[in-house]
């Protein structure tokens, strides 16, 4: 079985276990030269619904209760969403192996990586809910993630952009937030393994903004002002900060770069406000 086809086979799993167990199987097989790029590998299928078990439920974001940290069922649906998130990035970092046939080696490499490093988040999320008497699947939950992937399933550029640097790249700026409340509220053994998710998905930001970058030089476009054009298409113009800014750069951010997000952000706002008051 060569690499695409046993990357779908990965993706399509529905029971979490046994996707963890092939991805890390899978990663492990490349990187000993055990597994290759098929020369006559079938043609790419869209992949509307990526494999996962029957539960959670998947309903709009509005439809999610907010709950308090300072209670235990408040901290295992903060966990739960996380989890959720991770379990979902499984997915994505699969179906950019399987889908996008034209990139270096390395390409796969990374994000067999990530697809790994994700399945180890997940196990960490899921053994902390455990110890709280929960399960992944207790609670309900979006799919916001995946939908933006099935969404830039046609361009390699435009799922490294929205994908990993929207999307993910939201991750590392409220993640350091959730790890202060959490630490208000008590739950410190939570606080570490959020510690560890956040100092990898550092690098799997920094994986999405290089092969960006690598997309535009093949390309011959300008970076920011690509990725600029690319929020306008699917964001609305905009990403709503406030941006963890030490972590954006090390992730492949320029300060430039962001400086331009506030200040897309702060039109936004300064627009808003102005509908508001000539409606009043």
């Amino acid at each position: 079985m060569g690499l695409y086809k046993a990357t779908y086979d990965c993706l399509l799993e529905t029971d979490v276990q046994e996707k963890r167990n092939k991805v890390v199987a899978l990663y492990a097989q490349w990187q000993e030269g055990l597994i290759a790029r098929e020369c006559d590998a079938d043609d790419v299928l869209k992949v509307k619904s990526a494999g996962k078990p029957e539960q959670p439920a998947l309903v709009k974001p509005s439809k999610l209760k907010r709950r308090s940290l300072h209670t235990d069922q408040g901290r295992a649906a903060l966990l739960h969403a996380v989890a959720h998130i991770e379990f979902n990035a499984i997915n994505l970092a699969l179906d950019a192996v399987y889908r996008f046939r034209d990139m270096p080696d390395e390409f796969y490499t990374d994000w067999l990586k990530v697809a790994s490093e994700e399945s180890y988040h997940y196990g960490l999320l899921e053994d902390r809910l455990r110890s709280m008497d929960y399960e992944y699947g207790d609670f309900p939950a979006h799919n916001g993630l995946w939908e933006m992937t099935v969404k830039t399933d046609h361009d390699v550029m435009e799922r490294m952009a929205l994908v990993p640097r929207v999307l993910e790249a939201r991750g590392l700026d409220v993640t350091p937030g959730m790890m202060e409340r959490l630490d208000q509220a008590g739950d410190h053994e939570t606080v570490e393994v959020l510690k560890i998710i956040l100092r990898d998905e550092i690098g799997h930001v920094k994986i999405g903004s290089r092969w960006f970058h690598y997309c535009c030089d093949q390309r011959g476009l300008e970076p920011i002002s690509t990725f600029q054009t690319l929020l306008k298409k699917y964001m609305g113009g905009f990403l709503r900060g406030p941006f963890y800014t030490e972590a954006r750069l090390q992730a492949g951010f320029t300060q430039d770069e962001l400086d331009q997000l506030v200040e897309m952000e702060k039109q936004w706002i300064k627009e808003i406000k102005s509908e508001r008051t000539n409606r009043a």
